[in-house]
């Protein structure tokens, strides 16, 4: 299974942290473990992780959510820097892929 789409969006629709890539990074994670939820899935079924920043010079931030999450499962992981995204007040976004068996 693949998330992918996890914008920092909050549940009224608009950017959540504007300007802070830590909260941003927990919302995004957010998105995506209730993702894996809905199918029967959680974090410790993920085994890759992928990290969009508009700026990598604030990996650690991003990295700060990631390992809050992942420390224990400890997925591979990709950081890239991306020229932006659709909303410019967005700073992140995750990708996560999961391995889930068929029940």
């Amino acid at each position: 299974m693949s998330v992918a789409g996890t914008a920092p969006i909050g549940a009224d629709g608009t950017t959540v942290q504007a300007g802070d890539v830590y909260w941003q990074s927990v919302r995004c994670l957010d998105i995506a473990e209730a993702a894996l939820r809905e199918v029967g899935a959680a974090l410790a079924d993920v085994v890759r992780t992928r990290v969009m920043l508009v700026d990598c010079d604030q990996w650690r931030e991003a990295g700060r959510a990631h390992g809050e999450r992942f420390a224990v499962i400890r997925p591979a992981c990709t950081f890239v820097q991306v020229s932006r995204f659709i909303d410019p007040d967005w700073l992140v976004e995750f990708e996560l892929d999961a391995y889930v068996l068929d029940s």
